[in-house]
């Protein structure tokens, strides 16, 4: 089996690995880093609970290959900081948007993403960005409450 070595920086700590060539993102990070915030569900791109940064753009990280991410920042859901991150964890619990927690992750990771570019902008276009990211509990009403609210708590759109 082939191996390839990689240098990336996960969550602000920098890791060199050596892994199969046909390792994935998630599965690195889950079983080589112990990062279990990043959830496996479809493990085909499908579900979004996997969505982690890379190099600053969320990516599904059951469908990267690691090698792919040799030299990139990446950022899970255990290293998600900052006043972004606070006002959103904050508005997910206030408005009732967390209930199993296995979407959580991949979903604060795409809300993230959408409140630091400023883009939550409506709750159809919050629909619209969340759409890849699958819940099988809430409905979706409460996360995009929680992510408009964390949104206008920036000043944003």
């Amino acid at each position: 089996m082939n191996q390839v070595s990689l240098r990336l920086r996960v969550n602000g700590t920098e890791h060199t690995v050596t892994v199969p060539a046909r390792t994935s993102l998630a599965d690195l990070l889950r079983d080589r880093l112990g990062l279990t915030g990043t959830h496996l569900g479809c493990e085909e791109g499908v579900c979004g609970a996997c969505t982690v940064l890379v190099d600053e753009l969320p990516l599904r990280g059951c469908l990267a290959l690691a090698a792919t991410c040799d030299g990139a920042e990446v950022v899970t859901g255990e290293g998600l900081a900052g006043a972004d991150a606070d006002r959103l964890r904050a508005a997910f619990s206030r408005e009732g948007a967390l209930q199993c927690g296995f979407c959580t992750p991949g979903m604060l990771i795409t809300a993230y993403d959408l409140v630091r570019r400023h883009a939550a902008g409506s709750p159809e276009d919050i629909r619209t960005a969340l759409s890849g990211n699958l819940c099988r509990c809430t409905g979706y009403q409460a996360i995009v409450r929680a992510v408009a609210s964390a949104a206008g708590e920036t000043g944003g759109p």
